[in-house]
């Protein structure tokens, strides 16, 4: 809903504007009250309501057991977590069974960043977010997801150069925490778009920055689902690389721009961003052309040899994909300073 007010003069110098009635009723505000007003780089002005901590909490209720599937079930509180509910309840109305309970716990605390169950009957768990973004800044939430990425990406190097298997499986149990981080930042930028005030705070400049970032986190995460995909192949080969196998040496390269590309997001330099762009293109090109040399192979290993190096070039992909937001949230950030 939006709706014309006529600026007024009040004292000599003072300019108001009035407020919608329904506006102030419906955030429960009266004479007295405070709000917040907060200037935006496209000459908007918000206006924010500062109600109690309890109108503050954001309720929601799902039913368990609609599919039959608790996976799926799942995947009703995950995306009640990412709009950014503060409690959520959850029903079933025949009673949990003691797995259907277990799971949900479990699943909650180990996907979940700060979700706690805070009540439980025999029919219903109530779940909360204890987190409070200022504790985890938007930067800190994508650097971490950067480093799971970084010594998973170390380790299955390792992992696929000495054949060792027990190291291969502990990178593709990383992959959990990295989808943590990813689904928090998910949440945190969601929060951002509502709330400007709120985007300053966890280090976005503007709530516009978000979809940038957004698209960012995703293929940051997608970079993990990779490493824990070449992981997987490192266990499935039957035997070990040949000695200065090309596999190695493009990893490490996709590696290296993989890192730059992060770099890239701090820096907000355009031509450091182009240089990641182009050797990304060119590492996606050298796998490629080692994937069809070795499209001839029928084997364990050559299948295995052939994921790897797709996932290489995927890696590289997302890494230029990485750069090229870069470039694009440098130049929006050079059309507001024109503007100012």
């Amino acid at each position: 809903m939006s709706e014309k007010r006529k600026i007024q003069l009040t004292g000599g110098s003072t300019y108001i504007v009035s407020l919608p009635i329904k506006w102030v009723r419906e955030n429960g505000l009266s004479a007295g009250d405070a709000v917040t007003l907060s200037a935006r780089p496209d000459r908007s002005l918000t206006v924010m309501a500062e109600p109690g901590n309890e109108e503050k909490k954001q309720r929601s209720k799902i039913e368990f057991s609609l599919t039959g599937n608790t996976e799926d079930d799942f995947r009703l509180l995950v995306s009640n977590y990412l709009v950014g509910y503060d409690i959520i309840k959850i029903i079933s109305p025949n009673g949990f069974s003691a797995d259907e309970r277990k799971f949900i716990k479990e699943a909650a605390r180990k996907r979940l960043i700060g979700i706690e169950i805070v009540e439980e009957s025999r029919t219903e768990l109530v779940l909360q977010s204890l987190l409070n973004y200022q504790d985890i800044s938007l930067d800190k939430s994508i650097n971490s997801m950067y480093r799971i990425i970084s010594s998973m990406l170390e380790d299955v190097l390792r992992s696929l150069e000495d054949q060792d298997l027990e190291l291969a499986r502990d990178v593709m149990q990383r992959d959990d925490d990295v989808d943590r981080f990813y689904l928090l930042t998910v949440r945190q930028l969601k929060a951002a778009i509502d709330d400007s005030s709120l985007a300053q705070k966890i280090g976005v400049g503007h709530s516009k920055d978000c979809l940038g970032f957004r698209l960012v986190a995703k293929s940051i995460e997608r970079v993990g689902d990779h490493a824990q995909r070449i992981a997987k192949n490192v266990i499935d080969m039957d035997s070990p690389l040949e000695e200065n196998d090309e596999i190695l040496r493009l990893g490490k390269l996709s590696l290296s721009v993989f890192k730059d590309s992060i770099e890239a997001i701090s820096t907000s330099d355009a031509v450091f961003a182009n240089n990641i762009i182009n050797a990304s293109n060119k590492i996606s090109g050298l796998a490629g052309n080692l994937c069809n040399k070795d499209a001839g192979t029928d084997n364990r290993l050559g299948e295995s040899k052939r994921n790897i190096l797709e996932s290489l070039q995927r890696i590289s992909e997302y890494s230029a994909d990485i750069a090229e937001i870069v470039i694009n949230m440098h130049a929006k950030k050079m059309k507001d300073s024109c503007r100012l």
